[in-house]
Parts: C-alpha cells; sequence; structure tokens
C-alpha cells in the first residue's frame, strides 16, 4: 500500500513520519502521474488560498477532485479540510468540493490563537486525543450525509463522508497516530481491491 502526501505545501514531512510509524510507504504528490498507484491521498495543512493556487498551477485540481468522486480515500488537515469543503465562506479561492460541507476559514481567530486540547473522540477510543489548532478552520454547517466526529460548540472539528475524511486539527503533529490509523483501516483498507 502507498499512500500519497500532497507537497507542495505545508507538514508533509510530519504526516509522512506517522505513516512511516505505522509501517505504510509514503510518496509525494506534485503532479498528476504522481496519483497513479496509490491507495489513498493527504492533504496536508497549509495555506489555504496559496495551496488552491498550487493545486492549480501544478494542473493537480481537477485530477485530484476526479480520483476523490471516483473512490480514491482523501484524508484532508486543517486546510486539507477546506480543499475538500464544497463551500468556504466568504470565499471564492480554489477548492476541490468534495464534500457537503461550509467551512469557516480561521474560525479560531488568527496565530496568536492557536492552541492544542485534550479531545474525546469516540471513533479513536476512550483517550482523549491531543488536537493542535493553528489558524484552525471548521465546519459550519454540513449535509446530512456528513458524519461528525468531533464537534465542540456546535462546530463539527472531524467530520467523514464517503471516502474521505478532514480534520481542522494537526495530527501529524503529535506522538499519537491514531487519526492516521483510523483512515488507513476505514478508508483505504476497505478500497484496496
Amino acid at each position: 500500500m502507498k499512500i500519497g502526501i500532497l507537497a507542495l505545501q505545508g507538514a508533509v514531512r510530519e504526516h509522512r513520519n506517522a505513516l512511516h510509524q505505522l509501517g505504510v510507504e509514503a510518496v509525494e504528490v506534485l503532479n498528476p502521474e504522481d496519483l497513479d498507484g496509490i491507495s489513498g491521498l493527504i492533504l496536508p495543512g497549509g495555506e489555504s488560498t496559496t495551496m488552491g493556487k498550487l493545486l492549480v498551477r501544478y494542473n493537480l485540481l481537477e485530477p485530484i477532485a476526479e480520483a476523490g468522486r471516483n473512490g480514491l480515500p482523501v484524508f484532508g488537515t486543517c486546510t486539507g479540510l477546506i480543499l475538500l469543503s464544497k463551500h468556504i465562506i466568504n470565499s471564492d479561492q480554489y477548492r476541490l468540493g468534495l464534500m457537503d460541507t461550509f467551512v469557516e476559514r480561521n474560525a479560531f481567530g488568527r496565530q496568536l490563537a492557536s492552541f492544542e486540547a485534550e479531545m474525546p473522540i469516540p471513533v479513536l477510543g476512550s483517550k482523549p486525543f491531543p488536537a493542535i489548532f493553528i489558524r484552525a478552520p471548521y465546519i459550519e454547517k454540513a449535509d446530512a450525509r456528513v458524519n461528525a466526529l468531533l464537534t465542540f460548540e456546535n462546530k463539527i472539528l472531524f467530520a467523514e463522508q464517503n471516502n474521505f475524511l478532514a480534520a481542522a486539527f494537526h495530527p501529524e503533529l503529535t506522538e499519537d497516530t491514531r487519526v492516521h490509523e483510523y483512515f488507513l483501516s476505514n478508508f483505504v483498507q476497505t478500497n484496496i481491491k
């Protein structure tokens, strides 16, 4: 099994390290050909407007969106959550538009409002997850087809829909690999033929 990591910007190395801890091969995705032969794709955090422009510049926006529509498991963290969303509040920036969600960018405030919190995420077990939020977005509202896995003050911070998983936080910045394990076991493994 090979998992691609969009390598245009963001925490590529940290996601690769998490996958390696789990014994999974990681490959960088920098052009459409890099999508061939991968079993899943991770969209790391970064800056969403810049990432959207880079997806267009490197001719990756439509190939990734098409692969997702055709069943490729895609996991987005922070900026990845924004890119997966069909609707970005007060923004017409480029996005993949694969999840039926309305996302608020920088929803908790600017860089100084970044924080860490122990969050209970039942699908990951009884131990709270050490979630790191950096200029984090949240899902303001979502279609009934979206399954919220973590909410805080009526905002969705972790969600899934079909073959897509999205987190407002950065699991790759912790030593805890349970979110990556959840993606691999519940999305990737079920799509391997």
